[in-house]
């Protein structure tokens, strides 16, 4: 957990579960298990265990603690709807996001259609919360964009799509009931290249279907039409490096 963060699009982290499995072409270079594994085993640690899922009770009260707003992203080091965290440990983050309202929250998973049963069951106090966003990872055709209809299906107020790291084209994808769409290539020393006109046809159809856009970064290995693009950052995320018309960072209105 950590009160400042340095993804672009959030600023503060919240994570009262630690470690997750692999589900899908975008866990396999997660930024998150290497950053976990790297401290195993060191006593003490808050990832003295890896990336071995657990759950952190203690840190449940966190947000209470935080007097100033802030967008806080949730599990930015696990998955809330990870198979084996118990219905009632999901309900009881849910309560402790409800209680300190004062924050909004970014929820994002790859567990879409455990998500999409429990926001219209247990989780209906929550769903409808204007101050909690819902939100599905939409890396490929294959395994990401199904998802997408699994939270259209789900009965909550905020939705939003994280399309990072965008692995191919994806394609038209119907932005019914979206509020607001990260895009971003993969980092990491053993990137995949993310085509440059990737982005534009997302950010077209935001566009075109009037959904707030944020294109976080353009990885380490962006190309355009197979020419990689020279980078002063690691990342991509110096907009210096940027095409002009993909310089959108949007949040969406409420």
């Amino acid at each position: 957990m950590s009160d400042q963060s340095k993804i672009e699009w959030t600023d503060a982290t919240w994570n009262p579960i630690r470690g997750c499995t692999k589900v899908s072409p975008g866990c396999k270079h997660c930024y998150a298990e290497t950053f976990s594994e790297r401290f195993r085993g060191v006593e003490g640690h808050a990832f003295e265990q890896g990336f071995d899922l657990r759950l952190v009770p203690e840190k449940l009260s966190a947000p209470l603690e935080w007097k100033k707003p802030r967008r806080v992203f949730v599990n930015s080091m696990s998955d809330l709807f990870h198979e084996r965290v118990p219905d009632d440990y999901i309900v009881q983050v849910a309560e402790a996001m409800s209680h300190a309202n004062w924050h909004t929250y970014q929820v994002l998973t790859k567990r879409s259609e455990r998500m999409r049963d429990l926001l219209n069951s247990m989780l209906g106090f929550a769903a409808k919360a204007q101050h909690i966003w819902w939100g599905v990872s939409v890396e490929d055709r294959k395994y990401g964009v199904p998802r997408i209809a699994h939270l259209q299906a789900a009965d909550a107020s905020v939705r939003f799509l994280s399309l990072e790291p965008l692995l191919e084209d994806v394609g038209d994808i119907n932005l019914s009931g979206i509020r607001w769409v990260i895009v971003g290539g993969e980092s990491g020393r053993r990137a995949r290249a993310f085509e440059i006109a990737w982005a534009r046809s997302v950010l077209r159809q935001c566009q075109e279907q009037n959904v707030a856009c944020f294109i976080k970064q353009l990885g380490r290995k962006p190309v355009s039409d197979q020419t990689p693009l020279k980078l002063s950052s690691f990342k991509g995320g110096d907009w210096a490096d940027w095409p002009t018309d993909l310089c959108v960072r949007q949040y969406p209105s409420l």
